[in-house]
């Protein structure tokens, strides 16, 4: 699979439930090959592993993942901490069986750039901030999408 990495997240830790007094690292991104479809990808491993996996790119570069597994999602608890996507799947990264690479889009497939920008959730899923100000009551213990651009910074 090669795709354009639209978002990433931090290396975290849970204590191994199999293993009593270790822990399992983990961090996820999101990779994109067109306007419609993305796809989450997460990595369970060793602290080593997995923090040389996630040093190895970022957001903006274009990865080839090989020999990923590839697992339904639980939608429900798995797009709590990744982006809604169109697929009913997500891959999965072994230490002992995939491996990510990570190139230049200009080297890879130009086509791909483009993609970094595209907003990953309907147009018309959207509230402004100027909707959320006007309902602010009505809208209150809801989840909410905005689209919202900054205009300086001071």
């Amino acid at each position: 699979v090669i795709g354009l990495v639209i978002g990433k997240t931090d290396v975290r830790s849970f204590p191994d439930r199999k293993n009593i007094g270790t822990e399992r690292f983990t961090f996820s991104f999101t990779i994109r090959d067109s306007p419609t479809y993305f796809i989450n990808v997460q990595s369970w491993g060793r602290e080593e592993y997995i923090r040389s996996l996630s040093e190895s790119f970022r957001v903006g570069d274009c990865v080839t993942i090989e020999n990923p597994l590839i697992q339904s999602k639980e939608a429900e608890r798995e797009e709590k901490f990744s982006p809604v996507t169109p697929s009913a799947y997500k891959l999965l990264l072994s230490e002992n069986h995939s491996v990510v690479k990570s190139s230049s889009c200009y080297t890879t497939d130009t086509r791909l750039l483009p993609l970094l920008h595209l907003p990953v959730k309907d147009p018309q899923d959207y509230y402004s901030l100027g909707d959320i100000v006007a309902n602010g009551q009505s809208l209150h213990g809801r989840v909410l999408n905005v689209l919202a651009a900054v205009m300086a910074v001071s």
